[in-house]
């Protein structure tokens, strides 16, 4: 199983990324897929999350209106858009599948998730 995440970079405040994880080795339309991000000294924190069919998402207080997930099941990919960047949002970002199919949720705790991408970075500059 492979996750891979692109689409990091260094931002100015109130630009905007569009983060992409493309899964591979899994069926990929049955699992919850969330995002997560890690700040130097920091623990591991949620940042959204989305159902197997898309149909709900959920996302950390601090993000809300500004984030927005999405997948598409037949490219074996889901998307975090983030508008609106803040410093405070600086972090690898690491997309995860979680290991029940077909959940009628999409978990928010990270040992809920049982394939990590490698992250990618991004950084914010006020």
């Amino acid at each position: 199983v492979q996750l891979q995440a692109s689409g990091g970079g260094l931002v100015q405040a109130e630009d905007s990324l569009s983060l992409s994880c493309a899964v591979s080795g899994l069926t990929f339309s049955r699992n919850g897929m969330g995002w997560f991000r890690q700040a130097p000294g920091k623990e591991r924190e949620f940042v959204g999350a989305i159902t197997w069919s898309g149909a709900l998402t959920y996302y950390r207080d601090s993000v809300k209106g500004r984030f927005t997930i999405s997948r598409d099941n037949a490219k074996n990919t889901v998307y975090l858009q983030m508008n609106s960047l803040k410093p405070e949002d600086m972090g690898v970002y690491y997309c995860a599948a979680d290991r029940q199919g077909y959940s009628a949720t999409a978990p928010k705790e990270a040992d809920k998730y049982d394939y990590w991408g490698q992250g990618t970075q991004v950084t914010v500059s006020s």
